[in-house]
């Protein structure tokens, strides 16, 4: 298998996950036009930062992470910043992981050996810690492998459910919640984490990273509205927060089978949160998006205009700054729903 190829799966590994199944939520509660202008929009901002932040791994020396590099151009405060946002990233997404994986174990295990679903959330939690403790190796074949079954689920998937799909569904528009995709949708888009770990597979290859960045955003685009479509499609009103339960209602169990793969692929673990009461889906992968990504997404911008000042004696087109006041009105955006519409 080719650099390209394992570096690619890696990163649709990396962005395909979790937030795939909120998407089909938000597109009902607001409407799929807003949902694919959102799309549009972030896609575009994901690639770019991603695209900065990859332009300053190639160009510092050293092996960094995200932390590392902030550390590098601005010192030891910011540093920290960033690993308080990564911390709350990653507990965020985990809580989420351990949501959705835990609803779907119940859904396809409960009808044959009963149970609830803290009960299905702790063999989850229970399975992704024997994983941990166990480690992975050769991960970029695993994630190679897992992205072949993802595509074939995922056909499989649109199959048996196509002939369920009413276009009815996506005639309808809702401005009330208009601000409820941003931070899904940017939480569902983001890979920046893997980018140190991509350049080091590719060999510090610019032309091959920004490829691989480009393709595997555009690939997980097609595959979220494909599943939004079909999910959207075949519940419409029924369409729940994790996406499976209104579906599950009219194309019956069979799917599911699919359905609860698609979702083990890429699920795991904070088992304290969930269980003090943090267990709303869509306010969680929201606010990680919103809140703690477009933090790290400023913070990205600032950072590559001191590292062209430094590097490079270079100053930024000023049209990047546009990125960040997306990121900035996103925050204001997520706590307008939260206070007043939520």
């Amino acid at each position: 298998m080719s650099d390209f190829l394992k570096a690619l799966s890696v990163f649709i590994g990396t962005v395909i996950g979790v937030g795939i199944f909120g998407l089909p939520y938000v597109a009902y509660k607001t409407g799929f036009s807003i949902v694919l202008f959102y799309f549009l929009l972030m896609a575009g901002i994901a690639v770019l930062i991603h695209f900065l932040f990859a332009e300053i791994c190639l160009a510092t020396k050293g092996e960094h992470r995200f932390p590392g590099y902030v550390g590098r151009y601005f010192g030891s405060f910011w540093k920290r910043v960033t690993l308080l946002t990564g911390s709350i990233g990653i507990c965020g997404s985990l809580l989420a992981y351990l949501i959705v994986g835990g609803e779907f174990l119940q859904f396809f295990f409960s009808p044959f050996f009963g149970g609830d679903s803290l009960l299905y959330t702790l063999i989850f939690f229970s399975l992704g810690a024997y994983f941990v403790f166990r480690g992975i190796k050769s991960i970029s074949q695993i994630e190679f492998v897992l992205s072949l079954v993802l595509f074939a689920i995922l056909a499989l998937f649109s199959f048996r459910a196509v002939p369920f799909i009413n276009t009815d569904y996506f005639s309808d528009t809702n401005w009330e919640f208009a601000a409820l995709p941003y931070g899904v949708i940017l939480f569902s888009l983001w890979g920046m984490s893997i980018i140190p770990e991509i350049k080091e597979m590719l060999k510090g290859k610019q032309r091959e990273l920004k490829k691989v960045i480009a393709t595997g955003t555009l690939l997980s685009v097609f595959i979220y509205l494909l599943f939004i479509i079909i999910v959207l499609g075949v519940s419409g009103p029924n369409t729940s927060k994790t996406g499976m339960g209104g579906f599950i209602d009219v194309v019956g169990n069979g799917t599911l089978v699919f359905g609860f793969l698609f979702g083990v692929i890429t699920c795991f673990v904070p088992l304290g949160l969930f269980l003090i009461g943090f267990k709303e889906f869509i306010d969680i992968i929201g606010f990680v998006g919103a809140l703690t990504i477009g933090i790290d997404g400023m913070i990205i911008i600032f950072l590559y205009r001191k590292f062209l000042r430094q590097k490079r004696s270079q100053t930024m087109n000023p049209l990047i700054y546009l990125a960040g006041l997306v990121f900035i009105l996103g925050i204001g955006l997520e706590v307008f729903y939260f206070l007043w519409v939520k």
